[in-house]
């Protein structure tokens, strides 16, 4: 059998154990310090002037980035939920999306179309983006993000049907591996009436297909 390569990378100690030279254990070094052996590990060095506070500044952007774990999405809803006669359908589109893909922590981005058929409670409008976004914030893959944005709906208002589309460019496509730069994906979650009436989940398609453009 052939000889297998070694890492470039030279392996870590798990987190909590100490280093081999005595050092402290992993879990004790800061964030920063993290990635800024990340930039000497690539061959750059971290104390010249365009790459000094880039460790600080990177830590920064990650904890923003996945701040969606610390937020609970029925709290959030719960807090705009509203009791309307009203039994058509709900809709907001075009919500911007940023994430991470949880395979390379690379950026995926697009946009969310929500829609669902009230049963006695409708949710604030705002409150849509806002899940949305506790859900993007976080080290996704676009078809869980979809059907956590759906679950969530559900489970907060028992709505008839709750119908999720989600168009997204994905940069660990566009920039490495394939390189296809002008792909998208189109994620789906239909549930109740969306997915057991045809008409319901067409009118929904219908309304947020631009001209042009397909979904």
């Amino acid at each position: 059998m052939p000889e297998k390569k070694k890492s470039a990378v030279k392996d870590s100690p798990a987190p909590g154990a100490a280093s081999r030279n005595g050092g402290p254990s992993l879990s004790a070094v800061s964030t920063e310090e993290l990635h800024r052996e990340i930039i000497r590990r690539l061959g750059e060095d971290p104390t010249r002037d365009g790459l000094r506070l880039t460790p600080e500044r990177v830590a920064k952007a990650m904890t923003y980035l996945t701040s969606g774990y610390s937020q609970d999405p029925a709290a959030v809803l719960r807090g705009a939920l509203f009791d309307v006669d009203y039994d058509e359908m709900v809709i907001v589109r075009d919500i911007e999306m940023f994430s991470l893909c949880e395979h390379h922590m690379l950026p995926f981005f697009g946009k969310v179309h929500i829609a669902y058929i009230p049963n006695g409670k409708v949710i604030g409008l705002s409150k849509l983006p806002r899940l949305v976004d506790i859900f993007a914030r976080r080290l996704q893959v676009q078809e869980r993000l979809t059907r956590e944005i759906a679950d969530a709906i559900q489970d907060a208002i028992q709505p008839q049907g709750v119908g999720i589309v989600i168009e997204a460019r994905h940069l660990c496509m566009m920039m490495r591996g394939v390189q296809k730069q002008h792909s998208s994906a189109v994620t789906s979650a239909m549930v109740g009436a969306f997915s057991k009436q045809s008409r319901t989940r067409q009118e929904f398609l219908s309304l947020v297909r631009k001209s042009g453009e397909s979904v």
